[in-house]
């Protein structure tokens, strides 16, 4: 048992991870019926001592479907045969999800229309409705 690095200011003990292994589906043969080849990987997002506030907020609201009422989030690996490469798998996946959260969504600025972009939509404007009263019947005649 050590530590998974995600990024140099955040490391996760593997101690808070709780990975069981289950019954996967598909390919395998009779192996799949005899062995529980899946990795079911759970990280308890919420009370985790590992990971930063502004973080754990993102990654809960970035993983939300993932992570059940009590703040735990589960990963399934079943891509591979081996227990072992499940592991991994979900061990990675669990990293790039954290590290994804790690990334401070830039401040959006509102910003205003330029004087020739107002010019140039009621331009459009203008013509469209100019369009539109062409096709109108014209008014006084008798068809």
């Amino acid at each position: 048992m050590g530590t998974i690095t995600v990024t140099p200011r955040i490391a996760i003990d593997e101690r808070e991870l709780d990975i069981q292994f289950v019954c996967a589906s598909g390919p395998g043969g009779q192996n799949v019926n005899k062995v529980a080849t899946a990795a079911q990987l759970r990280f308890d997002v919420a009370n985790s001592p590992s990971l930063p506030d502004d973080v754990r907020a993102r990654l809960l609201r970035q993983a939300a479907g993932r992570i059940n009422t009590e703040g735990a989030l589960i990963i399934d690996a079943r891509r591979f045969r081996s227990q072992e490469r499940n592991r991994t798998d979900a061990i990675e996946r669990l990293v790039e999800l954290v590290r994804r959260a790690t990334v401070t969504p830039k401040k959006r600025r509102p910003t205003k229309p330029t004087a020739a972009a107002k010019r140039r939509r009621l331009e459009e404007k203008k013509k469209r409705g100019e369009d539109k009263r062409l096709r109108r019947p014209v008014r006084g005649e008798n068809h």
